[in-house]
């Protein structure tokens, strides 16, 4: 979750000038609001995040102790392949993640048949990650995705039109699955050789090697 610092701030001689900060995340707006208390010219601070919700301090520090418990920090890979010859799909995902205290890394792959082009492939696979954190009871936080398709990434930030029926119908999904959970992405487009991972599992999905696995790391 981001938030946006509102406060007031004293000079030694009284006079007061009322301040907002920039969107930033909840650890970082924590650690500058000790900063400012260090200095004894802090007087007032309220915290707002994107639904125009304000936050006291406590609160926030409760937030940060119940997050701990649930999964976040998410980072997202996905990759999915389509192969013209055979008419099938290979989807793979890898989500890296923390959990009371804890990181873990999960990999999962799927071997489908009903998609027909290489873009269906790769937001069939974005939406197979989702799935996986449905499945982990993630919600209501930020989410990194990360992928190596420019038409997806780009489609997905709202940059690029999506004039295809079925890749729009995908996009649809994609959002409405991400309202469910309650998550903000950031969409993040990388090269193919920054994604080796997620493009390795769609491969050995291709071969029918079935990976699913989570691990602490």
């Amino acid at each position: 979750m981001k938030v946006r610092m509102e406060f007031t701030y004293r000079t030694p001689k009284g006079t007061e000038m009322t301040c907002f900060s920039e969107e930033m995340k909840v650890p970082k707006a924590l650690l500058l609001t000790e900063d400012l208390e260090r200095t004894g010219r802090l007087k007032k601070i309220t915290y707002v995040d994107k639904h125009d919700t304000t936050w006291s301090m406590k609160e926030l520090q409760r937030h940060i102790e119940e997050l701990k418990t649930e999964v976040h920090d998410i980072i997202l890979y996905f990759d999915g392949g389509f192969d013209p010859e055979t008419n099938q799909s290979g989807l793979g995902c890898v989500l890296y993640y923390k959990q009371n205290n804890k990181s873990f890394r999960l990999r999962k792959n799927a071997l489908v048949e009903e998609l027909k082009t290489n873009n269906e492939a790769e937001y069939a696979a974005l939406h197979l990650a989702l799935q996986e954190l449905h499945s982990l009871e993630a919600h209501h936080i930020p989410i990194t995705i990360i992928g190596d398709s420019n038409v997806v990434i780009n489609q997905l930030r709202g940059e690029w039109p999506c004039y295809e029926f079925e890749l729009s119908r995908w996009a649809d999904r994609i959002d409405a699955k991400l309202e469910k959970l309650g998550m903000e992405p950031e969409y993040v487009l990388v090269s193919r050789n920054k994604n080796k991972e997620a493009d390795q599992l769609a491969s050995q999905a291709l071969r029918k090697i079935e990976v699913v696995s989570t691990k602490e790391i």
